[in-house]
Protein backbone atom coordinates (compact mmCIF):
# COMPACT_ATOMS: atom_id res chain seq x y z
CA UNK A 1 0.00 0.00 0.00
CA UNK A 2 1.37 3.41 -0.99
CA UNK A 3 1.93 6.01 1.68
CA UNK A 4 -0.41 8.97 1.84
CA UNK A 5 1.22 12.09 0.39
CA UNK A 6 1.19 15.62 1.74
CA UNK A 7 2.63 18.83 0.26
CA UNK A 8 2.73 21.99 2.39
CA UNK A 9 4.14 25.43 1.58
CA UNK A 10 4.76 28.70 3.34
CA UNK A 11 4.46 31.94 1.38
CA UNK A 12 7.78 32.89 -0.14
CA UNK A 13 9.06 35.79 1.92
CA UNK A 14 10.17 39.12 0.50
CA UNK A 15 13.86 39.65 1.43
CA UNK A 16 13.84 43.41 1.88
CA UNK A 17 15.14 43.08 5.45
CA UNK A 18 15.87 40.58 8.21
CA UNK A 19 13.12 38.10 9.15
CA UNK A 20 11.17 38.91 12.31
CA UNK A 21 8.92 36.90 14.60
CA UNK A 22 5.99 37.18 12.18
CA UNK A 23 7.91 35.24 9.53
CA UNK A 24 8.99 32.77 12.22
CA UNK A 25 5.39 32.21 13.29
CA UNK A 26 4.15 31.13 9.86
CA UNK A 27 7.15 28.93 9.07
CA UNK A 28 7.06 27.23 12.47
CA UNK A 29 3.37 26.38 12.12
CA UNK A 30 3.98 24.83 8.71
CA UNK A 31 6.93 22.92 10.16
CA UNK A 32 4.80 21.57 13.01
CA UNK A 33 2.18 20.37 10.53
CA UNK A 34 4.82 18.80 8.26
CA UNK A 35 6.59 17.05 11.15
CA UNK A 36 3.27 15.74 12.43
CA UNK A 37 2.40 14.27 9.04
CA UNK A 38 5.82 12.61 8.69
CA UNK A 39 5.50 11.20 12.21
CA UNK A 40 2.23 9.56 11.23
CA UNK A 41 3.72 7.98 8.13
CA UNK A 42 2.79 10.47 5.42
CA UNK A 43 5.22 11.01 2.54
CA UNK A 44 5.63 14.73 3.12
CA UNK A 45 7.21 17.57 1.16
CA UNK A 46 7.64 20.95 2.85
CA UNK A 47 8.60 24.04 0.85
CA UNK A 48 9.60 27.54 1.87
CA UNK A 49 11.64 30.22 0.14
CA UNK A 50 12.02 33.84 -0.93
CA UNK A 51 10.40 36.15 -3.49
CA UNK A 52 13.37 38.16 -4.76
CA UNK A 53 12.37 40.21 -7.80
CA UNK A 54 10.66 43.57 -8.19
CA UNK A 55 11.09 47.31 -8.16
CA UNK A 56 11.47 47.62 -4.39
CA UNK A 57 14.44 45.24 -4.35
CA UNK A 58 16.03 47.07 -7.27
CA UNK A 59 15.65 50.46 -5.55
CA UNK A 60 16.96 49.13 -2.21
CA UNK A 61 19.99 47.64 -3.93
CA UNK A 62 20.78 50.88 -5.76
CA UNK A 63 20.48 52.84 -2.51
CA UNK A 64 22.94 50.44 -0.87
CA UNK A 65 25.38 50.54 -3.80
CA UNK A 66 25.17 46.84 -4.65
CA UNK A 67 23.55 44.75 -7.37
CA UNK A 68 20.06 43.38 -6.73
CA UNK A 69 21.51 39.87 -6.67
CA UNK A 70 24.09 40.83 -4.06
CA UNK A 71 21.37 42.54 -2.03
CA UNK A 72 19.06 39.51 -1.92
CA UNK A 73 21.90 37.01 -1.43
CA UNK A 74 22.89 38.72 1.80
CA UNK A 75 19.36 38.73 3.21
CA UNK A 76 18.40 35.22 2.07
CA UNK A 77 21.24 33.85 4.21
CA UNK A 78 19.52 35.41 7.23
CA UNK A 79 16.30 33.53 6.46
CA UNK A 80 18.12 30.23 5.99
CA UNK A 81 20.12 30.69 9.20
CA UNK A 82 16.98 31.49 11.17
CA UNK A 83 15.20 28.39 9.88
CA UNK A 84 18.18 26.32 11.04
CA UNK A 85 18.03 27.95 14.46
CA UNK A 86 14.27 27.23 14.65
CA UNK A 87 14.83 23.58 13.61
CA UNK A 88 12.67 24.01 10.52
CA UNK A 89 12.53 20.75 8.55
CA UNK A 90 11.82 22.11 5.05
CA UNK A 91 12.67 19.74 2.20
CA UNK A 92 13.44 22.58 -0.21
CA UNK A 93 14.13 26.31 -0.24
CA UNK A 94 13.05 27.96 -3.48
CA UNK A 95 14.41 31.31 -4.60
CA UNK A 96 12.80 33.17 -7.48
CA UNK A 97 16.31 33.94 -8.71
CA UNK A 98 17.08 30.20 -9.00
CA UNK A 99 17.76 29.12 -12.58
CA UNK A 100 15.16 26.34 -12.25
CA UNK A 101 12.49 28.84 -11.25
CA UNK A 102 13.40 31.33 -13.96
CA UNK A 103 13.21 28.55 -16.56
CA UNK A 104 9.71 27.55 -15.47
CA UNK A 105 8.41 31.14 -15.34
CA UNK A 106 9.66 31.86 -18.87
CA UNK A 107 8.00 28.73 -20.24
CA UNK A 108 4.71 29.46 -18.47
CA UNK A 109 4.61 33.05 -19.72
CA UNK A 110 5.28 31.88 -23.28
CA UNK A 111 2.57 29.23 -23.05
CA UNK A 112 -0.04 31.65 -21.70
CA UNK A 113 0.87 34.23 -24.33
CA UNK A 114 0.61 31.65 -27.12
CA UNK A 115 -2.84 30.50 -25.99
CA UNK A 116 -4.07 34.12 -25.65
CA UNK A 117 -4.45 34.07 -21.88
CA UNK A 118 -1.96 36.97 -21.90
CA UNK A 119 -2.12 40.03 -24.19
CA UNK A 120 -0.16 43.28 -24.67
CA UNK A 121 -1.76 46.59 -23.70
CA UNK A 122 -0.78 49.54 -21.50
CA UNK A 123 -1.34 50.49 -17.90
CA UNK A 124 -2.28 53.89 -16.56
CA UNK A 125 -2.98 54.14 -12.86
CA UNK A 126 -1.65 54.21 -9.34
CA UNK A 127 1.13 51.92 -8.14
CA UNK A 128 2.44 51.14 -4.65
CA UNK A 129 6.10 50.15 -4.72
CA UNK A 130 5.97 48.76 -1.18
CA UNK A 131 3.03 46.40 -1.84
CA UNK A 132 3.92 45.92 -5.51
CA UNK A 133 0.28 46.40 -6.40
CA UNK A 134 -1.71 48.58 -8.79
CA UNK A 135 -4.76 50.42 -7.47
CA UNK A 136 -7.66 52.27 -9.05
CA UNK A 137 -8.45 55.95 -8.57
CA UNK A 138 -11.30 55.03 -6.23
CA UNK A 139 -9.11 52.74 -4.14
CA UNK A 140 -6.35 55.30 -3.50
CA UNK A 141 -8.78 58.12 -2.74
CA UNK A 142 -8.14 61.83 -2.87
CA UNK A 143 -4.95 61.55 -0.82
CA UNK A 144 -3.50 58.93 -3.21
CA UNK A 145 -2.51 56.49 -0.49
CA UNK A 146 -2.17 52.72 -0.80
CA UNK A 147 -5.21 51.08 0.85
CA UNK A 148 -2.95 48.33 2.26
CA UNK A 149 0.11 50.10 3.71
CA UNK A 150 -1.18 53.72 3.56
CA UNK A 151 1.99 54.94 1.85
CA UNK A 152 1.83 57.40 -1.09
CA UNK A 153 1.32 55.74 -4.48
CA UNK A 154 2.91 56.68 -7.80
CA UNK A 155 1.23 57.47 -11.10
CA UNK A 156 2.31 54.94 -13.74
CA UNK A 157 1.84 54.94 -17.48
CA UNK A 158 3.66 52.14 -19.26
CA UNK A 159 3.12 49.27 -21.73
CA UNK A 160 2.33 45.97 -20.02
CA UNK A 161 1.12 42.45 -20.62
CA UNK A 162 -2.14 41.48 -18.95
CA UNK A 163 -3.68 38.17 -17.91
CA UNK A 164 -7.33 37.66 -18.98
CA UNK A 165 -9.07 37.17 -15.65
CA UNK A 166 -12.67 37.38 -16.85
CA UNK A 167 -12.10 34.30 -18.96
CA UNK A 168 -11.81 32.26 -15.77
CA UNK A 169 -14.22 33.92 -13.30
CA UNK A 170 -17.13 31.52 -13.84
CA UNK A 171 -15.00 28.41 -13.38
CA UNK A 172 -13.37 29.95 -10.28
CA UNK A 173 -16.76 30.51 -8.65
CA UNK A 174 -17.80 26.95 -9.53
CA UNK A 175 -14.56 25.72 -7.96
CA UNK A 176 -15.37 27.65 -4.77
CA UNK A 177 -18.84 26.09 -4.65
CA UNK A 178 -17.52 22.57 -5.19
CA UNK A 179 -14.70 22.94 -2.66
CA UNK A 180 -16.13 24.61 0.42
CA UNK A 181 -12.92 24.11 2.43
CA UNK A 182 -10.57 25.51 -0.21
CA UNK A 183 -10.21 28.85 1.62
CA UNK A 184 -9.99 28.79 5.41
CA UNK A 185 -11.37 30.68 7.27
CA UNK A 186 -14.53 30.94 5.14
CA UNK A 187 -14.78 34.68 5.77
CA UNK A 188 -11.79 35.11 3.46
CA UNK A 189 -13.68 33.42 0.61
CA UNK A 190 -16.62 35.77 1.10
CA UNK A 191 -14.21 38.69 1.06
CA UNK A 192 -12.77 37.55 -2.27
CA UNK A 193 -16.19 37.21 -3.86
CA UNK A 194 -17.78 40.39 -2.51
CA UNK A 195 -14.78 42.74 -2.61
CA UNK A 196 -12.96 41.66 -5.76
CA UNK A 197 -15.02 39.36 -8.01
CA UNK A 198 -18.60 40.70 -7.85
CA UNK A 199 -17.65 44.39 -8.48
CA UNK A 200 -15.93 43.23 -11.68
CA UNK A 201 -12.50 41.66 -11.74
CA UNK A 202 -9.94 43.61 -13.73
CA UNK A 203 -7.37 41.84 -15.90
CA UNK A 204 -4.10 41.36 -14.03
CA UNK A 205 -0.91 43.18 -15.03
CA UNK A 206 1.81 40.52 -15.44
CA UNK A 207 4.77 42.49 -16.83
CA UNK A 208 6.66 45.74 -16.22
CA UNK A 209 9.03 47.93 -18.23
CA UNK A 210 9.96 50.60 -15.66
CA UNK A 211 12.56 48.38 -13.98
CA UNK A 212 14.75 45.44 -15.05
CA UNK A 213 15.12 43.25 -11.94
CA UNK A 214 12.95 40.29 -12.84
CA UNK A 215 12.51 37.35 -15.21
CA UNK A 216 12.79 38.70 -18.77
CA UNK A 217 9.92 38.06 -21.18
CA UNK A 218 11.48 36.04 -24.00
CA UNK A 219 9.12 37.40 -26.64
CA UNK A 220 9.61 41.06 -25.65
CA UNK A 221 12.87 41.78 -23.81
CA UNK A 222 11.80 45.28 -22.73
CA UNK A 223 9.47 43.56 -20.24
CA UNK A 224 10.11 41.56 -17.08
CA UNK A 225 7.51 39.24 -15.59
CA UNK A 226 5.65 41.04 -12.84
CA UNK A 227 5.64 39.81 -9.28
CA UNK A 228 2.59 37.61 -8.93
CA UNK A 229 2.92 35.48 -12.05
CA UNK A 230 6.55 35.11 -11.07
CA UNK A 231 6.09 34.48 -7.34
CA UNK A 232 3.08 32.13 -7.38
CA UNK A 233 4.78 29.78 -9.80
CA UNK A 234 7.30 28.86 -7.06
CA UNK A 235 4.93 26.18 -5.74
CA UNK A 236 5.37 24.15 -8.92
CA UNK A 237 8.79 25.31 -10.12
CA UNK A 238 10.28 23.92 -6.90
CA UNK A 239 8.83 20.53 -7.85
CA UNK A 240 10.35 20.63 -11.33
CA UNK A 241 7.38 21.68 -13.47
CA UNK A 242 8.45 22.06 -17.15
CA UNK A 243 12.00 21.07 -16.18
CA UNK A 244 14.09 18.05 -17.19
CA UNK A 245 13.65 16.47 -13.77
CA UNK A 246 9.94 16.70 -12.96
CA UNK A 247 9.76 13.63 -10.71
CA UNK A 248 8.73 15.63 -7.64
CA UNK A 249 6.02 17.37 -9.65
CA UNK A 250 4.60 14.03 -10.74
CA UNK A 251 4.85 12.67 -7.22
CA UNK A 252 3.25 15.55 -5.32
CA UNK A 253 1.23 17.72 -7.72
CA UNK A 254 -0.02 15.35 -10.38
CA UNK A 255 -1.05 12.71 -7.84
CA UNK A 256 -4.68 13.59 -7.13
CA UNK A 257 -4.49 11.73 -3.83
CA UNK A 258 -1.75 14.04 -2.55
CA UNK A 259 -3.12 16.75 -0.25
CA UNK A 260 -1.70 20.18 -1.18
CA UNK A 261 -1.86 22.95 1.41
CA UNK A 262 -0.69 26.57 0.97
CA UNK A 263 -0.35 28.53 4.23
CA UNK A 264 -0.30 32.29 3.70
CA UNK A 265 -0.81 35.62 5.44
CA UNK A 266 -4.01 37.60 5.07
CA UNK A 267 -2.33 40.35 3.04
CA UNK A 268 -1.73 38.08 0.04
CA UNK A 269 -5.02 36.18 0.05
CA UNK A 270 -6.34 37.80 -3.13
CA UNK A 271 -3.42 36.64 -5.24
CA UNK A 272 -3.56 33.07 -3.98
CA UNK A 273 -7.34 32.68 -3.85
CA UNK A 274 -8.16 34.32 -7.18
CA UNK A 275 -5.20 34.46 -9.55
CA UNK A 276 -3.37 31.27 -8.63
CA UNK A 277 -6.35 28.95 -9.37
CA UNK A 278 -6.83 30.84 -12.64
CA UNK A 279 -3.18 30.36 -13.65
CA UNK A 280 -3.46 26.67 -12.84
CA UNK A 281 -6.61 26.32 -14.93
CA UNK A 282 -4.83 27.99 -17.87
CA UNK A 283 -2.04 25.41 -17.51
CA UNK A 284 -4.46 22.49 -17.20
CA UNK A 285 -3.26 21.69 -13.69
CA UNK A 286 -5.12 20.80 -10.48
CA UNK A 287 -5.79 23.36 -7.77
CA UNK A 288 -4.45 22.96 -4.21
CA UNK A 289 -6.76 21.34 -1.67
CA UNK A 290 -6.47 24.03 0.99
CA UNK A 291 -5.52 27.66 1.18
CA UNK A 292 -5.12 28.42 4.85
CA UNK A 293 -4.96 32.11 5.75
CA UNK A 294 -3.29 32.66 9.09
CA UNK A 295 -3.65 35.85 11.06
CA UNK A 296 -1.01 38.44 11.81
CA UNK A 297 1.33 38.33 14.75
CA UNK A 298 0.80 41.73 16.29
CA UNK A 299 2.52 43.75 18.97
CA UNK A 300 0.61 45.80 21.53
CA UNK A 301 0.98 48.87 19.31
CA UNK A 302 -0.07 47.18 16.09
CA UNK A 303 1.34 45.14 13.22
CA UNK A 304 4.89 43.90 13.70
CA UNK A 305 7.26 45.53 11.25
CA UNK A 306 10.79 46.95 11.03
CA UNK A 307 9.45 50.29 9.82
CA UNK A 308 7.29 50.66 12.95
CA UNK A 309 10.24 49.83 15.18
CA UNK A 310 8.34 47.13 17.08
CA UNK A 311 9.71 43.94 15.55
CA UNK A 312 11.38 41.31 17.69
CA UNK A 313 13.77 38.66 16.47
CA UNK A 314 13.60 34.99 17.39
CA UNK A 315 17.32 34.73 18.17
CA UNK A 316 17.45 36.28 21.66
CA UNK A 317 14.35 34.28 22.65
CA UNK A 318 15.98 31.05 21.44
CA UNK A 319 19.23 31.88 23.22
CA UNK A 320 17.54 32.53 26.55
CA UNK A 321 14.64 30.06 26.58
CA UNK A 322 15.47 27.41 23.99
CA UNK A 323 13.90 26.71 20.61
CA UNK A 324 11.21 24.41 22.01
CA UNK A 325 9.75 27.08 24.29
CA UNK A 326 9.49 29.55 21.43
CA UNK A 327 7.97 26.99 19.07
CA UNK A 328 5.41 26.04 21.71
CA UNK A 329 4.48 29.64 22.39
CA UNK A 330 3.94 30.42 18.71
CA UNK A 331 1.69 27.42 18.21
CA UNK A 332 -0.33 27.50 21.41
CA UNK A 333 -0.67 31.19 22.19
CA UNK A 334 -1.84 32.36 18.77
CA UNK A 335 -4.95 30.60 17.39
CA UNK A 336 -4.19 29.46 13.86
CA UNK A 337 -6.26 31.62 11.51
CA UNK A 338 -6.66 34.50 13.95
CA UNK A 339 -4.52 37.51 14.78
CA UNK A 340 -2.37 37.15 17.86
CA UNK A 341 -0.54 39.62 20.08
CA UNK A 342 2.98 38.99 21.32
CA UNK A 343 3.56 40.19 24.86
CA UNK A 344 6.45 39.38 27.20
CA UNK A 345 3.95 38.64 29.96
CA UNK A 346 2.12 35.96 27.98
CA UNK A 347 5.34 34.44 26.71
CA UNK A 348 6.67 33.93 30.24
CA UNK A 349 3.28 32.74 31.51
CA UNK A 350 3.06 30.08 28.77
CA UNK A 351 6.46 28.70 29.66
CA UNK A 352 5.72 28.65 33.39
CA UNK A 353 2.16 27.37 33.35
CA UNK A 354 2.18 24.93 30.43
CA UNK A 355 5.77 23.73 30.10
CA UNK A 356 7.22 24.03 33.62
CA UNK A 357 4.23 23.56 35.96
CA UNK A 358 2.20 21.19 33.80
CA UNK A 359 4.39 19.06 31.50
CA UNK A 360 7.71 19.38 33.31
CA UNK A 361 6.16 18.82 36.71
CA UNK A 362 4.34 15.68 35.52
CA UNK A 363 7.58 14.20 34.20
CA UNK A 364 9.57 15.06 37.31
CA UNK A 365 6.95 13.70 39.73
CA UNK A 366 6.36 10.52 37.77
CA UNK A 367 10.01 9.56 37.32
CA UNK A 368 10.78 10.45 40.95
CA UNK A 369 7.94 8.26 42.26
CA UNK A 370 8.86 5.31 40.04
CA UNK A 371 12.40 5.69 41.33
CA UNK A 372 11.25 5.82 44.94
CA UNK A 373 8.52 3.17 44.98
CA UNK A 374 9.72 0.65 42.35
CA UNK A 375 13.50 1.07 42.26
CA UNK A 376 13.20 2.89 38.96
CA UNK A 377 11.37 0.09 37.11
CA UNK A 378 8.08 1.03 35.38
CA UNK A 379 5.43 -1.51 36.47
CA UNK A 380 3.53 -3.54 33.87
CA UNK A 381 0.40 -1.83 32.53
CA UNK A 382 -3.04 -3.02 33.66
CA UNK A 383 -6.33 -1.44 32.70
CA UNK A 384 -9.00 -0.43 35.16
CA UNK A 385 -7.26 -1.31 38.41
CA UNK A 386 -7.83 1.88 40.37
CA UNK A 387 -11.01 3.97 40.63
CA UNK A 388 -9.63 6.70 38.37
CA UNK A 389 -7.86 4.55 35.77
CA UNK A 390 -10.68 4.10 33.27
CA UNK A 391 -11.32 7.82 33.02
CA UNK A 392 -7.65 8.52 32.25
CA UNK A 393 -7.46 5.63 29.76
CA UNK A 394 -10.48 6.92 27.86
CA UNK A 395 -9.19 10.47 27.84
CA UNK A 396 -5.83 9.32 26.49
CA UNK A 397 -7.47 7.47 23.58
CA UNK A 398 -9.87 10.36 22.91
CA UNK A 399 -6.98 12.83 22.92
CA UNK A 400 -5.16 10.87 20.23
CA UNK A 401 -8.27 10.74 18.03
CA UNK A 402 -9.11 14.42 18.54
CA UNK A 403 -5.49 15.43 17.90
CA UNK A 404 -5.38 13.63 14.56
CA UNK A 405 -8.71 15.03 13.40
CA UNK A 406 -7.86 18.59 14.44
CA UNK A 407 -4.38 18.58 12.90
CA UNK A 408 -5.74 17.17 9.64
CA UNK A 409 -8.21 20.06 9.61
CA UNK A 410 -5.29 22.48 10.27
CA UNK A 411 -6.70 23.39 13.68
CA UNK A 412 -3.24 23.18 15.15
CA UNK A 413 -3.74 25.28 18.27
CA UNK A 414 -6.81 23.29 19.28
CA UNK A 415 -5.00 20.00 18.65
CA UNK A 416 -2.16 20.81 21.02
CA UNK A 417 -4.54 22.25 23.59
CA UNK A 418 -6.07 18.75 23.73
CA UNK A 419 -2.65 17.28 24.44
CA UNK A 420 -1.99 19.73 27.26
CA UNK A 421 -5.44 18.99 28.69
CA UNK A 422 -4.39 15.35 28.90
CA UNK A 423 -1.22 16.37 30.75
CA UNK A 424 -3.32 18.45 33.17
CA UNK A 425 -5.64 15.48 33.71
CA UNK A 426 -2.64 13.28 34.52
CA UNK A 427 -1.47 15.77 37.15
CA UNK A 428 -4.95 15.73 38.65
CA UNK A 429 -4.85 11.91 38.51
CA UNK A 430 -1.83 12.02 40.84
CA UNK A 431 -3.76 14.05 43.39
CA UNK A 432 -6.81 11.79 43.09
CA UNK A 433 -4.80 8.64 43.73
CA UNK A 434 -2.37 10.09 46.32
CA UNK A 435 0.39 7.54 45.54
CA UNK A 436 2.32 8.61 48.64
CA UNK A 437 -0.59 7.26 50.67
CA UNK A 438 -0.93 4.08 48.56
CA UNK A 439 2.77 3.38 49.15
CA UNK A 440 2.18 3.13 52.91
CA UNK A 441 -0.36 0.32 52.48
CA UNK A 442 1.02 -3.00 51.19
CA UNK A 443 -2.46 -4.07 50.10
CA UNK A 444 -2.49 -1.14 47.66
CA UNK A 445 0.70 -2.15 45.79
CA UNK A 446 -1.25 -3.19 42.68
CA UNK A 447 -3.08 0.16 42.61
CA UNK A 448 0.20 2.02 43.07
CA UNK A 449 1.75 0.03 40.20
CA UNK A 450 -1.19 0.92 37.99
CA UNK A 451 -0.87 4.61 38.81
CA UNK A 452 2.82 4.65 37.87
CA UNK A 453 2.35 2.73 34.63
CA UNK A 454 -0.57 4.94 33.59
CA UNK A 455 1.42 8.11 34.27
CA UNK A 456 4.40 6.80 32.32
CA UNK A 457 2.24 5.94 29.32
CA UNK A 458 0.51 9.32 29.34
CA UNK A 459 3.95 10.93 29.30
CA UNK A 460 4.92 8.82 26.29
CA UNK A 461 1.69 9.77 24.49
CA UNK A 462 2.10 13.47 25.28
CA UNK A 463 5.77 13.38 24.29
CA UNK A 464 4.94 11.74 20.96
CA UNK A 465 2.07 14.12 20.14
CA UNK A 466 4.19 17.12 21.16
CA UNK A 467 7.22 15.91 19.21
CA UNK A 468 6.48 18.13 16.15
CA UNK A 469 6.71 21.17 18.46
CA UNK A 470 9.20 20.08 21.12
CA UNK A 471 11.91 19.02 18.69
CA UNK A 472 14.54 18.53 21.44
CA UNK A 473 12.57 18.18 24.68
CA UNK A 474 10.34 15.31 23.54
CA UNK A 475 13.41 13.08 23.34
CA UNK A 476 14.36 14.25 26.84
CA UNK A 477 11.00 12.88 27.99
CA UNK A 478 11.71 9.55 26.31
CA UNK A 479 15.25 9.52 27.77
CA UNK A 480 13.89 9.87 31.30
CA UNK A 481 11.34 7.12 30.62
CA UNK A 482 14.27 4.90 29.59
CA UNK A 483 12.79 4.29 26.14
CA UNK A 484 15.26 3.20 23.46
CA UNK A 485 15.35 4.87 20.05
CA UNK A 486 13.55 2.05 18.25
CA UNK A 487 10.55 2.46 20.54
CA UNK A 488 10.09 6.17 19.77
CA UNK A 489 7.65 5.72 16.89
CA UNK A 490 4.10 6.93 16.50
CA UNK A 491 2.70 3.43 16.05
CA UNK A 492 3.55 2.69 19.68
CA UNK A 493 1.11 5.31 20.88
CA UNK A 494 -1.54 2.59 21.19
CA UNK A 495 0.83 0.04 22.76
CA UNK A 496 -0.13 0.03 26.42
CA UNK A 497 2.72 -2.33 27.30
CA UNK A 498 5.49 -0.37 25.58
CA UNK A 499 7.06 0.75 28.85
CA UNK A 500 6.57 -2.41 30.90
CA UNK A 501 9.60 -3.14 33.12
CA UNK A 502 11.77 -0.39 31.62
CA UNK A 503 14.14 1.40 33.98
CA UNK A 504 13.70 5.19 34.16
CA UNK A 505 16.58 7.66 34.08
CA UNK A 506 15.87 10.72 36.18
CA UNK A 507 17.30 13.80 34.53
CA UNK A 508 17.28 17.57 34.76
CA UNK A 509 14.08 19.60 34.85
CA UNK A 510 12.48 19.69 31.43
CA UNK A 511 11.57 23.38 31.67
CA UNK A 512 12.82 25.20 34.79
CA UNK A 513 10.31 27.69 36.18
CA UNK A 514 11.12 31.29 35.32
CA UNK A 515 11.27 34.36 37.53
CA UNK A 516 8.42 36.19 35.82
CA UNK A 517 9.41 39.76 36.72
CA UNK A 518 13.04 39.24 35.74
CA UNK A 519 12.24 37.54 32.44
CA UNK A 520 9.60 40.06 31.37
CA UNK A 521 12.16 42.81 31.85
CA UNK A 522 14.69 40.81 29.82
CA UNK A 523 12.28 40.36 26.89
CA UNK A 524 11.41 44.06 26.87
CA UNK A 525 15.13 44.76 26.51
CA UNK A 526 15.32 42.31 23.60
CA UNK A 527 12.74 44.21 21.60
CA UNK A 528 14.50 46.17 18.89
CA UNK A 529 17.85 45.01 20.25
CA UNK A 530 20.30 42.85 18.25
CA UNK A 531 18.30 41.00 15.64
CA UNK A 532 20.47 38.11 14.60
CA UNK A 533 23.70 36.25 14.78
CA UNK A 534 26.23 36.37 12.01
CA UNK A 535 26.13 32.65 11.46
CA UNK A 536 24.61 29.47 12.80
Amino acid sequence: MNKKKFYITTPIYYPSGSPHLGHTYCTTLCDVIARGKRLRGYETYFLTGTDEHGEKIEKNAIAKGVTPQQFVDEIVVRFKNLWKAMCISNDDFIRTTDARHVETVKKIFSRLLKQDDIYLSSYTGWYCVHEETYWTETQVGEEHLCPECHRPVERKDEPAYFYRCNKHVDSLLKFYDANSKFITPESRKNEMINTFIKPGLQDLCVSRTSFTWGVPVEEDKKHVVYVWLDALVNYISALGYLQDDNSKFKEFWEDEDCEIVHVIGADITRFHAIYWPMFLESLGLREPNRLFVHGLLMMKDGKMSKSRGNAISAYPLIDRYGVDALRYYLVEEIPFGQDGVFTPEQFVMRINQDLANNLGNLLNRTVSMIDKYFNGIIPAYEKGVGPFDTDLEQMEENTISKYELLVDDLKVTEAYAEVMNLVSRANKYIEENAPWALAKDESKTRELSSVMSHLAHVLFTAGMLLKPILVTKSDKIFDQLGLKEEGRVYENIHNAHLLDNIKVNKGEQLFPRLDAKKEIEAIVEMMNGPKEKAAI
